[in-house]
């Protein structure tokens, strides 16, 4: 009986000296680090101005449409004052071309009415110096004088009335067309420098936390010069640079566990979103001249499946990669 038990106990020590001399032989598991990145916002004006206010700073947490600094800039403000003194005159001659003062008709009707009067008095003149000249009662200058004063009258009245008729029907479709153009121009230079008004107020684009602040009241800044950078805190993302014989058939959508040692190595679960080859630079170079090849090193983005409380860029993260060893 005791030879049996010892046997057995023979049998197990060795199994368990089997065991550790396996895994001992095993290699190590691959253990990858990356890094939390979020995206980050640049706000810069689109306008020139001085810093008027500034409504927040390093570490403030902002919301979308805050109102995180406002400029100031005279040459805007009078500018805008004469786009709308613009657009009051062509409103204001377009008012005149298409109308006409009743004053101007009635002139213009009192001078049609005086050309017809003269015609009336010159047509009965001739006609009474043709009769004359027929019974040799006048001289033939006098007749032909009389009937040059008629036909001079004809001509006044048809542009007495030429005239009159101009002051009734107004401008020309021209000239009508051309006024509300400017109209239009007019009003589309004050759309224009009401925006750039408006753009004086500089408004946060996202949630986020203000990160970086350049500006300083008083100072000049021209448009597109870097006034505050936001990074977006609710949605951060995890990136690893591996080579491409670690990826191990790794495709979008596969999901993986990581901890974070700033959060006391708390896991939790990534979903892999972005798989991208690194440009030539970032290409891992064999070092024997046969029997190896050089490997590309691509970047693996990943987000959290759930929301983590703490999670910022910039810190590390440790992942043990899926089927390392191999």
């Amino acid at each position: 009986m005791v030879r049996i038990i010892r046997s057995i106990a023979g049998i197990v020590c060795l199994g368990a000296l089997g065991a550790l001399l396996w895994y001992a032989t095993l290699p190590p598991p691959l253990v990858v680090q990356g890094e939390v990145s979020a995206n980050r916002v640049d706000i810069s004006p689109r306008v020139s101005g001085r810093i008027a206010a500034l409504n927040a700073d390093v570490g403030d947490v902002v919301r979308r449409g805050d109102v995180i600094a406002e400029l100031e800039s005279p040459q805007l403000v009078a500018a805008l004052h004469m786009a709308q003194a613009a657009l009051t005159v062509s409103e204001a001659d377009l008012v005149r071309v298409n109308s006409t003062r009743t004053e101007v008709i009635a002139a213009r009707k009192a001078e049609a009415e005086a050309a017809q009067a003269d015609v009336t008095l010159y047509q009965s003149d001739a006609a009474r110096q043709s009769q004359l000249l027929a019974t040799n009662a006048a001289p033939q200058a006098r007749a032909e004088q009389s009937q040059r004063n008629f036909e001079a009258a004809l001509r006044s009245r048809e542009a007495a009335q030429a005239n009159l008729d101009l002051a009734v029907a107004g401008a020309s479709k021209e000239e009508r067309a051309l006024a509300a153009a400017r109209v239009e121009q007019a009003r589309a230079t004050l759309d224009q420098q009401q925006t750039d008004v408006r753009e004086l107020t500089i408004h946060t684009p996202i949630d986020g936390q203000v990160t970086t602040r350049v500006a300083e009241l008083g100072e000049n800044f021209s448009a597109g010069a870097p006034l505050f950078s936001i990074i977006d805190l609710q949605h951060p993302w995890l990136t690893f640079n591996l080579r491409e014989d670690l990826l191990k058939g790794l495709k979008v959508g596969d999901i993986f566990k990581v901890t974070v040692p700033a959060l006391k190595n708390s896991a939790f679960e990534v979903k892999v979103t972005v798989i991208n080859a690194q440009g030539q630079y970032a290409t891992w170079r064999a070092t024997r001249a046969t029997g190896d090849f050089d490997l590309r090193t691509f970047e693996v983005r990943a987000e959290p499946t759930e929301p983590v409380e703490g999670l910022r860029p910039g810190m590390s993260v440790i992942a043990s990669w899926p089927g390392a060893g191999n």
